[in-house]
């Protein structure tokens, strides 16, 4: 039988439970899948976790004395172990059993079933990735699982995607509900008031047909004050059903559109929250949709929708008791439909709620093909494509069709279906009232007051079952909505933070490691980067410069080791009062619709004009800017297209100048501009880095001759540190990159000679 080791967590206390697998990897042991548990033994909340690495099992616990430390425990991956996963009453259990019978049990809330069903799926799948791990196997963008061979679908997302909403997340509004509970009560007394106001109707017709109308048939003159008083009381009773169902209907509707409006901001304000990895498998159109389209739908069904169907409750239980208090025989006739009625229910519903889910999806599909498009549509007329995107569309909007089709198959046949059992229900109470009414058992009266209610009650049954279609359309809104609310940003926020006063600009890197998944891209980094020291980051593409600089700023949090900032991890510091002193310039720079001045003064939107200008003239843009037609107040289009990529540039140095960042972090600032507006840029940087500390990025190896110090880096590692000419002097790998870039540059010079003079002979051009 397995065993397993319990080791006592040291220092346990306060260090988050990732931070504390990573103390307990060995060296070059990668993690394969991770699953955070939230309950103990005793069913009690409790944080631990589990970490599938390529070597064994790890599982953090915690303790069963009170106040203790937590535990690890580990199992290497022998090929008898297996995980069983279950669940029941909302809760599930994941079960490491072997030959001889189970090993350990962790229990959790449905919150982390999806998460446990990725687990187990990536643990029993591990010999098939031991068998391939030299191939570099393909991972899943989203979930970073290994994908199988020949599949382009991710396993474990796919049964996220084809898990089907439960109408109960519809509950989990309730938390967004809170602060109108009063509005909400008034609401729901005004909805009393009003459904029991139009059940009075109904019940005067009784004496309206047994003490006035029969009568008066059977020779008996009418009383006039007695027909005033009912025909008054019915009038009555229908203003006060229009007033109140105004009242209500009104402040309902401003509740669901205060929720509504409050569960779209929460869920942007999340969304701006949570690390760069979980935007790098998302797509935009679908991220639009889920904040525009599915909250707009869920006001909808809160403030009508949800209304009407608590109404028909209402109505339907207010009705059940009046039939019952007149005829319980007749009122047990009219319940005959309903069986029927909601064994088709139930049989829809299912198909409904896998329906609509599809069909968010394919809507997802839709406007992600517009927000590729339209954002790029100058690339799109350069490449003359306008065919091919017109055709992705028309693909995304076909798929659209066909789904909604196959739904509309099975609403269109349920909602006759309904209306037919309970058209068979009237004509079973018409049968049964007319026969009580031959034995003398019940009065005209009665039977046209119960064919009233009936009427009313199969009206409402019917609104009920209509109301399925837009309940599965609110829940699968809601879970797409509360699967980015539960989503947990991997680059937390401290519970006790660093106040952050003075940066001196010391940045040090001490045994950095860092994994996309399983894959690792930095290992064992160490560097030491001085306040006001300009360092240039080279090497070849992919050896981990661009990820350096995301960890630096903490867009990703390092997996192994420390980033100190004046001697301080960085993650102990508020996310925003760290960025606030870290000046960005990209080699694509990312202009918002706007003016110039809003765009200049976009990190530090209190800025005066008198900044701006500066910050403009040493950014040399002073100049073009005041070309433009209205100067600092010209709009400048989506992502800046109205203005060139050297202006554009510039503007974004001047952005980056007005918050006086004591760190500069430049990655290609000047890759993609000519050679003229290069030395303009180049200008406009050497005022930027004056007096901070730079990290600069950048393939044209002539551009960081003024940095103090070169970092080479290659597949994750840095191979050497030190000066342009110390590093040409040693020869390695700097010298080569340095080489080769040379011998590019006049090879591209050769071909220029070629092409300027076409008469030359090619041969002997070459020979010269």
């Amino acid at each position: 039988m397995q065993h397993s080791h319990p080791v006592a967590l040291a220092g346990a206390g306060g260090v988050p439970a990732g931070q504390a697998f990573e103390t307990r990897l060995r060296r070059g042991e990668n993690v394969r899948a991770s699953l955070e548990v939230d309950l103990d033994g005793r069913l009690r909340f409790s944080a631990g976790g589990l970490r599938l690495t390529d070597q064994r099992l790890l599982s953090l616990e915690a303790s069963e004395d009170a106040g203790g430390p937590p535990v690890f425990r580990e199992w290497p991956l022998t090929p008898d172990l297996k995980l069983v996963l279950s669940d029941h009453a909302g809760l599930g259990a994941l079960e490491l059993v072997d030959a001889d019978g189970r090993l350990a049990q962790w229990r959790f809330t449905m919150r982390a079933n999806l998460q446990a069903q990725r687990f187990q799926d990536a643990f029993n799948r591990r010999d098939e990735v031991e068998a391939r791990l030299d191939e570099e196997p393909e991972l899943c963008p989203s979930c970073q699982a290994v994908l199988p061979e020949d599949s382009e679908e991710c396993p474990s997302c796919a049964r996220e995607l084809h898990t089907p909403p439960s109408t109960w997340v519809l509950l989990r509004l309730w938390r967004f509900a809170g602060p109108y509970r009063g509005q909400l009560l008034l609401g729901f007394l005004l909805m009393l008031g009003a459904t029991g106001a139009t059940l009075v109707a109904p019940y005067l017709t009784m004496p309206l047909m047994d003490d006035v109308l029969i009568p008066f048939q059977q020779g008996k003159q009418i009383d006039t004050m007695l027909v005033a008083l009912y025909l008054g009381g019915l009038f009555g009773a229908a203003i006060v059903s229009w007033i109140l169902g105004w009242a209500k209907t009104y402040i309902l509707a401003l509740v669901s559109e205060r929720i509504a409006a409050d569960l779209r901001t929460a869920t942007f304000d999340h969304l701006l929250g949570l690390s760069l990895e979980y935007f790098g498998s998302k797509r935009t159109g679908d991220l639009m949709s889920r904040i525009g389209s599915e909250t707009d739908r869920i006001s909808v069904f809160l403030s009508l929708h949800a209304l009407d169907f608590i109404t028909d409750c209402l109505m339907l239980a207010m009705i059940t008791a009046i039939l019952f208090h007149t005829n319980p025989w007749l009122a047990l006739a009219t319940l005959v439909p309903l069986p029927f009625i909601a064994w088709l229910i139930h049989l829809v519903r299912d198909k409904l709620r896998t329906g609509f889910e599809k069909i968010d999806r394919v809507w997802g599909e839709v406007t992600s093909v517009l927000a590729d498009t339209i954002p790029g549509i100058r690339v799109v007329k350069a490449f003359a494509q306008e065919r091919r995107e017109a055709e992705r569309f028309r693909t995304a909007n076909k798929h659209n069709l066909v789904v909604n089709d196959r739904l509309n198959k099975t609403w269109s046949l349920f909602t006759p279906s309904v209306s037919l059992l309970t058209e068979i229900g009237l004509l079973v109470v018409w049968a049964f009232g007319i026969w009580l009414i031959a034995h003398s058992q019940i009065t005209v009266g009665t039977l046209t007051a119960f064919l009233a209610y009936i009427g009313r009650f199969y009206g409402r049954l019917d609104s009920m079952s209509r109301i399925v279609s837009v309940t599965q359309k609110a829940a699968s809104g809601a879970k797409r909505i509360f699967d980015i609310l539960d989503h947990q940003s991997n680059v937390p926020e401290p519970t006790q933070p660093v106040v952050l006063d003075k940066v001196a600009g010391e940045l040090s890197l001490q045994d950095i490691g860092f994994r996309y998944g399983n894959r690792t891209v930095i290992r064992d980094l160490n560097l030491v980067i001085k306040p006001g020291e300009m360092i240039g980051l080279v090497g070849h593409s992919g050896s981990g410069k661009s990820t350096m600089v995301n960890l630096i700023c903490r867009f990703y949090d390092v997996t192994e080791g420390a980033i100190k900032l004046d001697g301080v991890d960085l993650r102990r510091f508020k996310l925003a009062d760290f960025r606030r002193h870290i000046g960005l310039v990209l080699q694509e720079p990312f202009l918002f619709f706007g003016t110039i001045a809003e765009n200049i003064a976009y990190g530090k939107p209190e800025a005066t004009r008198e900044e701006i200008v500066a910050a403009a003239r040493a950014a040399h843009a002073h100049e073009f800017i005041l070309r433009l037609p209205q100067g600092y107040d010209s709009l400048v289009g989506e992502r800046g297209q109205g203005l060139s990529g050297g202006e554009r540039q510039r503007i974004s140095i001047a952005r980056a100048l007005l918050i006086d960042p004591r760190i500069l972090i430049m990655d290609e600032a000047t890759s993609a501009v000519d050679t003229e507006t290069e030395k303009e840029i180049q200008k406009a940087l050497d005022n930027l880095v004056r007096g901070r500390t730079t990290i600069a990025i950048a393939h044209r190896l002539s551009t960081l001759r003024k940095a103090d110090r070169l970092v080479v880096m290659d597949r994750g590692e840095i191979v050497e540190v030190g000066p342009h000419d110390e590093l040409i002097a040693k020869q390695g790998a700097y010298w080569r990159l340095w080489e080769a870039q040379a011998r590019r540059v006049d090879a591209e010079e050769q071909d220029n000679v070629v092409v300027v003079a076409p008469n030359v002979n090619v041969h002997t051009a070459t020979q010269a």
